[in-house]
């Protein structure tokens, strides 16, 4: 029996959740070996094991794997998760990339300064509702059926609900606009592995507190 991949982070969200996301959409089992304080990390660094000096870090297929988005690309290709052919590919980057740049804001934020955020929650805000989220209605409108890209789940489906949910939390009535999302939102969600990735007592992380936030600043000292 091939043995589990191994995710190298520390115990919360940050650019370490998109992937666990995936691995739970393929129905991949998954262990965590969390980073809890700066010596672990160095540890890993001086070891070799970083092939940047960076996490996230994934064992699989007797690799470590880094750079998040090169990690994503191949635990999707790997599961089946990105599309049937070369044009297929493309879209699912293109939507993917989308919602990770709107992530990224999300990501930050509990990292600035007070006086910062409500700055950056309008900016999400603002290029939620007017950049991204008409661009995946619009998709579904336009593509039809229930996925954004063929006829089957995708990592493009999996990246845009993550998103919509990360987003949900700070604005809880952002999709009240996008039928189609609110469709989209629904489906997916019912997804098996998706569904059961949603329940309590799963791997994913919840929202990133100030304990977070202390210990991510401890541990790449920030």
């Amino acid at each position: 029996m091939c043995s589990k991949p191994i995710l190298h982070y520390v115990n919360g969200r940050g650019r370490m959740e998109s992937i666990r996301w995936l691995f739970a959409a393929a129905a991949v089992e998954f262990e965590e070996q969390f980073i809890e304080n700066r010596k672990q990390l160095l540890k890993l660094i001086s070891d070799g094991d970083l092939l940047f000096e960076q996490v996230p870090m994934v064992e699989i297929d007797g690799m470590k794997l880094v750079q998040t988005t090169a990690i994503l690309h191949y635990v999707a290709e790997k599961y089946n998760l990105y599309g049937k052919n070369l044009k297929e590919k493309l879209q699912i980057d293109m939507y993917v990339l989308g919602a990770r740049d709107l992530m990224d804001l999300l990501i930050s934020h509990p990292f600035l300064l007070p006086e910062q955020k409500e700055k950056n929650l309008e900016t999400v805000n603002t290029r939620a509702t007017t950049r991204y989220l008409p661009v995946y209605e619009k998709a579904l409108k336009t593509h039809g059926g229930d996925y954004l890209v063929g006829d089957c789940l995708s990592w493009a489906d999996v990246q845009v609900l993550e998103m919509i949910l990360a987003v949900e939390e700070k604005f809880s009535s952002i999709l009240s606009r996008f039928p189609k999302l609110q469709e989209f939102k629904t489906k997916i969600s019912s997804v098996p592995t998706i569904k059961k990735f949603l329940q309590p007592g799963s791997q994913k992380k919840p929202p990133s507190d100030d304990a977070y936030v202390k210990l991510v600043r401890e541990v790449f000292a920030f």
